[in-house]
């Protein structure tokens, strides 16, 4: 299905590529636009509505950011995005915007090619799927306007199935699949670009029976696991788009528990609220246990933290956060032994990133993550042997991890580098264009920032959470480089947040 695409990107080279390589493949595209900037790209989207967005992360400033989500939300366009930083950051931002890919300059071109056709083939799926609303599989009153409107308020007393693969290019193969097996009280069958969904008429009384008996052939005939979700809920009030929500709901709960199996459910789903960063103490218990090697206590964390969860479970974006800001201690460990410079890491590395955003299966995820830092451990005790550390990596690591001890000195980080003070802050000096004291006032202020706005805890308190024994030299100290008080920097973010609010 031919489409607009629309990319926007700062480097004129880079937009002459992308638009390049779309021009020779062999998707079918109606136009190409083009945008340098943001305001460029505003103007171009607004007034084509692309089909298919390839756009910058890093071009969009903080205050655009909420327009930005807005336009998105609003023309729904199959959303491709791009960034010169693979940082946790960037991947929460397209995890947020349920980007299709993230491409991680610099590009190859056999990953763009691979993102291209997604975005044709999701694409292709969206039109079919809006232009199939009035297919031979409705029934009555029961269309995919039903399924997948709010407003069209039909309450369907049958029970809602499930089925998805784990690879959403197979979905037209278990369409047909489904299609063509023998089961009994079906009202309707509605296939979509990433499942199928089955509505079975009330009276079925053996649903789950027919879907295991489906999911034993499918599983003689096909190799890619299969998972159904079947909405078992006796509500005589909740319409057929209320049940289609939950039912695609409970099937992310695949993320936790895998593929190759049922479940059925009565109640709705509902994600339990986590931070999805890591704590000022859980980024120091990381820096501990990369710092020493410590595999064991790594891999009883990640399981701890990862794979002993029970309901209710964290909503997934929030887990694939989390794990990127593990992985920012982990590069930031890369560094320190000169192995982001290695490009088999490197790849490693990007391998983990992709996994972390687009796996399926979190398990899978955690097992990557814990096979790479054992090699990271391998590549960093022959970097010891044969490559000089960098003492400032190691410097700021230990810093980040143990400024809240207000005796913290010089000494004692030149001793953990291994380095003459002295030397060491001639060092510390060239690299950072900063002294020792700076640097850590910078790090100890970051933190109080942060509690600042998240926390209601007081002054003196904070205080001396980041290190600071007397609160009157804190706050003197954090007026010279904020350039107010704590208090007046707490009520002037306050007031920002609450215009913000109001404004909505």
């Amino acid at each position: 299905m031919e489409g607009k695409w629309l990319i926007a990107d700062r480097d004129l080279n880079e937009r002459e590529g992308l638009k390049w390589l779309l021009k020779t493949s062999s998707i079918p595209v109606t136009n190409i636009f083009l945008a340098a900037d943001y305001q460029e790209f505003i103007v171009l989207f607004e007034k084509e509505a692309p089909d298919v967005v390839l756009m910058e992360l890093d071009m969009i400033s903080k205050e655009e950011w909420s327009n930005f989500r807005e336009l998105v939300q609003i023309y729904a366009p199959v959303l491709l995005l791009t960034s010169a930083e693979a940082t946790f950051e960037k991947a929460r931002l397209a995890i947020d915007m349920q980007a299709l890919d993230l491409m991680i300059k610099p590009f190859s071109t056999t990953k763009v090619k691979s993102a291209y056709q997604k975005a044709s083939r999701k694409l292709t799926a969206k039109i079919s799927t809006v232009g199939s609303f009035h297919s031979s599989y409705n029934h009555k009153d029961i269309s995919y306007e039903a399924l997948f409107l709010s407003q069209t308020a039909v309450v369907v007393n049958g029970h809602i199935a499930a089925f998805q693969t784990e690879n959403n290019e197979t979905t037209h193969t278990l369409h047909s699949f489904l299609t063509e097996y023998p089961f009994e009280n079906i009202q309707g069958i509605f296939p979509l670009s990433d499942m199928v969904i089955f509505l079975f008429k009330e009276k079925c009384a053996n649903i789950m029976e027919q879907c295991q008996k489906a999911m034993r052939r499918w599983e003689e005939e096909f190799s890619d696991p299969l998972a159904i979700v079947i909405h078992k809920g006796q509500s005589q009030t909740l319409t057929l788009n209320q049940k289609y929500l939950q039912t695609r709901k409970m099937l992310e709960l695949t993320y936790y528990k895998g593929y190759q199996q049922i479940m059925g459910f009565e109640e709705p789903l509902d994600w339990v609220h986590i931070d999805p960063f890591l704590t000022p103490p859980e980024q120091r218990a990381w820096v501990d246990m990369l710092a020493n090697f410590a595999m064991e206590k790594i891999k009883k964390w990640l399981y701890d933290e990862f794979l002993h969860l029970n309901h209710p479970f964290p909503e997934p974006g929030l887990v694939r956060i989390r794990l990127t800001s593990i992985l920012a201690q982990v590069r930031r460990f890369m560094k320190t032994y000169n192995l982001n410079k290695d490009q088999d890491f490197e790849r490693e590395y990007r391998y983990i990133f992709n996994s972390i955003l687009y796996d399926t299966v979190l398990y899978r995820t955690v097992q990557n993550l814990i096979l790479f830092i054992q090699s990271l451990f391998l590549g960093a005790k022959t970097s010891a042997q044969n490559l000089k550390q960098n003492p400032i990596e190691q410097a700021i690591a230990f810093l980040e991890a143990n400024f809240s001890k207000s005796s913290l000195r010089l000494e004692d980080v030149a001793k953990y580098v291994d380095r003459n003070p002295s030397y060491f802050s001639h060092l510390l000096a060239s690299s950072t264009n900063s002294s020792f004291t700076d640097v850590l006032a910078g790090i100890r202020i970051k933190e109080a920032k942060r509690l600042l706005v998240e926390t209601n805890k007081p002054v003196k308190e904070i205080s001396a959470l980041v290190g600071y024994q007397n609160s009157n030299y804190f706050s003197r100290i954090f007026k010279e480089l904020c350039g107010s008080s704590p208090r007046e920097f707490r009520m002037k973010k306050v007031e920002i947040l609450n215009g913000e609010i109001g404004s909505e």
